[in-house]
């Protein structure tokens, strides 16, 4: 059974398949593991339930095997059947205190927040993270209001004592700068999933994040190898091993961003 609450958001992979170029989902998250994704959110919204429940329950393997930390995006029902780690509700989306009492208290719940009332609204209906609404303008979140901009990061960093993922435009061109905000992670969708080499551009994405949570004082983690089984990409990378990092329950963990102020 997954929901052991460990975690790491480092570099946070939202997949679409419809940017993908034809390729395979599966070829893009096993190239984006070995490359450095630390977790993947499977999006999907034009698939049947049973073709959703099929994907999840493929990809579920393919993250189990790395190490990876595995949540579905809206869909209570399809985390639970395929033993995902996690379901990441928004707020149109099934109200977050309902999600916590579906899924359990050790799955992880992610909820997104455009606000810090929001947030803290999160933290209050059980979420372990936050995912901010978009930071920057993007093609792939157009259903959000304007984007929050660095400063509103940081805001929605300090509203809450969880971590908060930031998400929207997010690249190897700004992604020094989102990390500086405080962030346990940056969250991608088209950085990776339209790269032609999907693996050299996680590690150059997943070197920023490290470069810069160095540079706050927080340890970033060592590579490892791959678990048995474990994905090779393209460029022959192993993918690296799971990193203990623990969900905080109430009272348990400040997020890393807490931590690097």
């Amino acid at each position: 059974m997954a929901g052991n609450k460990r975690f790491d958001p480092t570099l946070y992979l939202v997949t679409d398949r419809r940017l993908g170029g034809g390729r395979a989902l599966e070829e893009i998250v096993r190239a984006a593991i070995a490359g450095g994704v630390s977790t993947v959110q499977l999006r999907e919204k034009d698939l049947s339930t049973r073709e959703f429940v099929a994907l999840a329950r493929t990809l579920r393997e393919i993250t189990r095997e790395a190490g990876v930390t595995f949540i579905v995006n809206d869909r209570v029902d399809v985390a639970l059947a395929a033993d995902a780690d996690g379901v990441h509700v928004g707020q149109d989306d099934m109200p977050a205190a309902l999600a916590r009492r579906l899924i359990g208290p050790d799955r992880i719940l992610g909820v997104t927040a455009a606000s810090e009332d929001e947030a803290r609204r999160a933290r209050a209906d059980g979420a372990d993270y936050v995912g901010c609404n978009a930071v920057f303008a993007t093609p792939t979140k157009t259903d959000t209001g304007p984007p929050l901009g660095l400063e509103g990061l940081r805001r929605l960093v300090r509203a809450v004592n969880i971590p908060v993922v930031a998400i929207g435009g997010i690249n190897a061109g700004n992604a020094a700068e989102v990390m500086a905000c405080g962030v346990a992670g940056i969250a991608v969708v088209s950085a990776l999933m339209t790269a032609p080499d999907v693996a050299a551009a996680a590690r150059q994405l997943r070197a920023i994040a490290d470069g810069s949570r160095g540079a706050a004082g927080i340890p970033a983690r060592p590579p490892t190898a791959a678990a048995p089984g474990g994905a090779v990409g393209e460029g022959g990378a192993a993918a690296p091993g799971p990193r203990a990092v623990k969900v905080r329950g109430a009272g348990e963990m400040k997020s890393e961003g807490e931590r690097a102020r």
